[in-house]
């Protein structure tokens, strides 16, 4: 039964671009307009899970903006300033590709860089220590102007060279959609793994865990490196979509994106970040788009209050109890 609804949600996302104008008459996004959020939608869906599989490993961020900023600013500065061969293959930019993957390495390697310095913390006091890192990178980048454009930002290259703006969005959203469907496989295999139990022992209790003979500075390096690696993926191909960088990529609001959208997904699932960054996004961009710019802040506010006090295991839990009684029916 689970396989079929993965299997029905991917064929969903392989056809949107293609759905009948009358079939999106009735969303608040329409063509161009709707394949831009559902892309934006996707790289918030990488970034959540990977903040959450750092979550999974026993430890906290509260300044996750840093790694996708290190990745996007990574990918573009190579572009800009080391000038690679353009590579391309039916108008996709090969060497766009590489270079997120090098901004993913580069976000991976501070990562490990931050988590040396402070992985025997306790999950808030990490979290603290990651939200001054943010703003300190923040700061950084703006001074670095030579190399980073300061607060004017730098125009960064495109993930595809077709001219066509409506045909560029259809193949940047077919490329994030890989990578995102990719990215959670990833972390699905991560956590059905050794390496998933061995960050579910630190997690649960990390002195029974070290009792058990795990590293649990090695495995909670590990966790650091691969939720950076992959937040820095997410931030490299967000801002080659946006096609513009600038230092408000490490703003306190995409810091606690990812944890509201785990917070109401739910923790330490693979679906739950998925299923939070899907409701929320909707949410947030559908109200604003009624005209509803203040409000919807309230809306947002009130159904996380009710999640936390009503479903703390968030909004997935609330599938599970529905599949289990349709099963049970059967």
């Amino acid at each position: 039964m689970k396989h079929v609804v993965i299997c029905t949600i991917l064929l969903a996302a392989l056809a949107i671009p293609y759905l009948p104008v009358a079939v999106t008459q009735f969303l608040p996004f329409k063509g161009a307009s709707l394949l831009g959020f559902l892309i934006l939608m996707y790289a918030f869906i990488m970034f959540a899970s990977a903040w959450n599989l750092l979550t999974y490993s026993g430890q906290g961020s509260l300044g996750h903006a840093a790694f996708l900023g290190i990745g996007a600013y990574t990918s573009a500065i190579i572009l800009r300033y080391l000038k690679p061969e353009p590579l391309l293959f039916n108008s996709i930019n090969l060497e766009v590709i590489l270079t997120v993957m090098a901004g993913g390495l580069a976000a991976s390697i501070v990562g490990v860089f931050i988590g040396l310095t402070c992985v025997r913390l306790r999950e808030w006091f990490l979290g603290m220590v990651t939200f001054g890192f943010a703003i300190i990178i923040s700061t950084i980048t703006t001074e670095l102007r030579d190399i980073t454009g300061g607060h004017d930002g730098l125009p960064t290259k495109h993930l595809v060279a077709a001219t066509d703006f409506l045909s560029r969005y259809k193949m940047e959203y077919y490329i994030i959609l890989a990578f995102t469907v990719v990215v959670i496989y990833l972390i699905h295999r991560i956590l059905r793994s050794k390496l998933g139990l061995a960050f579910e022992a630190i997690r649960e209790n990390e002195l029974e865990a070290k009792v058990m003979g795990i590293n649990t500075v090695k495995y909670k390096l590990i966790g650091f490196a691969l939720s950076a690696f992959f937040s820095g993926i997410a931030g490299a191909l967000m801002y080659h979509h946006i096609g513009y960088l600038t230092p408000e990529v490490f703003s306190v609001e995409n810091s606690f994106k990812p944890i509201i959208y785990c917070i109401a997904g739910g923790l330490f699932t693979v679906e739950g970040p998925v299923l939070g960054t899907v409701i929320i996004s909707a949410l947030w961009d559908g109200l604003k788009s009624l005209g509803l710019m203040h409000e919807h802040l309230v809306i947002i506010g009130l159904l996380l209050i009710i999640i936390v006090i009503f479903l703390p295991k968030g909004l997935v839990s609330l599938l599970k109890k529905v599949g289990r009684k349709s099963d049970a029916k059967v």
